[in-house]
């Protein structure tokens, strides 16, 4: 009966790899937790900064549910009960329904107008090549750095001249042009990003221009037009020199103009409790805007910075 012999084990050469046993063996070395120190200082960094955002939020909405005397003699501490006349008072007489009707019909057709011209102006910039593309381009991105405290007074008196003074269309025709740079600045960058692919298919089949725009790349730019539509909202929203110069007209306030006027009343009337559910009014409709659309913000500033 033959048996197999085992061979003997070759001894290792100088140079030769060290076994898995002779490896395993061995006990290894923890890698070293790398960026701890930058990690806990940025956490906490953001902590605190988050800190410094959100109480003086909380602290506006908890006393807008206290009466005047309790916002003077414990201005930190919780309401004793909640107030909701306040909010009704300043809805109804300081007029905040109107200043809050006049903002939402001036913001939303400048915002709806901005969207739409900047993204068409976004889209020919930057998939045509043209004589004067660049020029175009970067008289839009001048447009950006120009202060608009240099602008209120020939602005004036071209809106004058325009008969569109103390006018809703006339502000939002300002507005549009306000807001018109940095939207195409942004959304130029997101237009690049996108497959040409698409739209040359899209040719092929015979889709004219305005169809492939309309139809396949304005809908593929929807983070980014989500994105540029919140950043316009919150400048529009909040703007305050421009109504102040181009609209006196008491009956076509803003918010921002009624949020002034009503904090001017105060040496008068002494309604604090109503100028803070008024400013927690005029601060829920940008709050909630941003947490709906949180997350398409996000993806269209990633989308828009990768290419």
């Amino acid at each position: 009966m033959k048996t197999t012999e085992t061979p003997a084990p070759v001894p290792a050469e100088s140079g030769a790899t060290v076994s898995k046993v002779d490896t395993a063996a061995r006990p290894q070395k923890k890698p070293k937790k790398e960026g701890g120190v930058l990690n806990a200082f940025s956490h906490g960094f953001l902590i605190l900064w988050a800190f410094m955002v959100v109480m003086p939020l909380l602290w506006a909405v908890m006393t807008s549910f206290k009466d005047d005397s309790s916002i003077f003699s414990s201005p930190w501490a919780l309401p004793d009960k909640l107030h909701f006349d306040n909010w009704a008072r300043a809805w109804t007489d300081a007029n905040m329904s109107d200043y809050f009707l006049n903002t939402i019909l001036v913001v939303g057709g400048s915002l709806i107008g901005t969207l739409v011209l900047g993204s068409m102006a976004a889209y020919v910039l930057a998939r045509f090549h043209f004589p004067g593309n660049r020029f175009i381009y970067y008289l839009f991105i001048g447009g950006m750095s120009f202060p608009i405290m240099l602008a209120l007074v020939p602005l004036f008196y071209v809106v004058n001249n325009m008969g569109l003074l103390n006018t809703i269309h006339g502000l939002i025709l300002v507005y549009i042009a306000y807001s018109l740079p940095f939207t195409v600045f942004f959304l130029h960058a997101f237009f690049r990003t996108l497959p040409t692919s698409v739209a040359e298919a899209a040719f092929v089949d015979g889709a004219s221009h305005s169809r492939t725009f309309f139809q396949i790349m304005l809908p593929m730019a929807k983070p980014g037009l989500i994105s540029v539509g919140i950043f316009n909202f919150l400048g529009q929203w909040n703007q305050y020199m421009l109504p102040t110069v181009l609209n006196t007209d008491p009956d076509k306030r803003v918010l921002t103009q009624g949020l002034v006027q009503l904090a001017a009343s105060q040496g008068y009337k002494g309604d604090w409790s109503g100028l803070f559910a008024g400013l927690v009014m005029a601060m829920l409709p940008v709050l909630a805007a941003y947490i709906v659309f949180q997350r398409q913000v996000v993806q269209g500033l990633t989308a828009g910075a990768l290419k």
